[in-house]
């Protein structure tokens, strides 16, 4: 399994990130006014030449700014996180987002397309139209991330960043029914992420806000990441891969031993 570390926005974590083992690392911009970062670039640099893949994610919808700094900054993959839902929690235009990024990913080939699937908590889930949403957007996309949708969010027409966990069992489904990598985000952390991925089985983990520092107050600090914190995330997914690793050969010795059986009957 893959592990994202989000909120990667210079050399120093960028360096550090590697040196852990992270495989993708990603960085926000925060605005159009401000696209232009050079120690921005730097950071995304660092992953050239090795097996790290880095993505870009832009928190402003202007065409024109966007194509700018994908040729300025040429991430392996731009990820899009817009609200996919109205207040009634309906889909919106999908097949204009869809068409949206065809037209990008004719521009720019050589970048992968990464597209943030709401998601609710759990208990919320009924009559949400996640799986529709993921069927639709597929033909258009390389990657999911699975993100926690709240009926408000904490940065207004953009799905993430609540540190609130995902419903599982319907992040489970997602991946089932997808033809493409899936990815579990939403509120992950070192103490739930084991759990998490035992259960849903995703292509890799995201994390956020709870591989970040914390101030005085124990309110969460962007864009500053607790390493610490990021080498026992990393420590509990690669648990897990061990443990899911385990699991599959023991079905699978299972299934050879009732072959074997079922075979000598006559």
């Amino acid at each position: 399994m893959i592990v994202q570390i989000y909120e990667i926005q210079d050399t120093r974590q960028a360096e550090q990130c590697i040196a852990l083992g992270v495989d993708h690392i990603g960085s926000v911009l925060l605005s159009e006014d401000g696209w232009r970062q050079r120690s921005l670039k730097d950071a995304i640099l660092l992953s050239e030449g090795t097996d790290v893949k880095n993505s870009l994610l832009p928190l402003f919808r202007d065409t024109d700014t966007l194509e700018r700094s994908l040729d300025y900054y040429h991430p392996h993959y731009v990820h899009f996180c817009d609200s996919l839902t109205d207040r009634l929690c309906r889909p919106v235009n999908l097949e204009r987002i869809m068409q949206f990024q065809y037209n990008l990913k004719e521009k720019f080939p050589e970048i992968g397309v990464i597209r943030s699937i709401p998601t609710p908590r759990a208990g919320m889930a009924r009559g949400f139209p996640t799986l529709e949403i993921a069927r639709t957007l597929e033909p258009a996309s390389d990657l999911f991330l699975i993100d926690t949708w709240l009926e408000k969010e904490p940065v207004g027409g953009f799905i993430g960043i609540t540190g609130r966990p995902a419903d599982w069992d319907l992040s489970g489904e997602l991946v089932r029914q997808s033809d493409i990598p899936v990815i579990l985000g939403g509120g992950l952390s070192p103490e739930n992420v084991f759990e998490a991925l035992l259960k849903v089985c995703p292509y890799g983990a995201d994390s956020c806000t709870h591989t970040n520092k914390m101030d005085q107050d124990g309110k969460v600090i962007r864009f500053q990441k607790d390493f610490r914190r990021v080498t026992e995330f990393i420590k509990e997914i690669r648990r897990a891969e061990k443990t899911i690793r385990g699991n599959m050969e023991e079905l699978r010795k299972g299934m050879d031993g009732l072959e074997s059986e079922l075979g000598g009957r006559p």
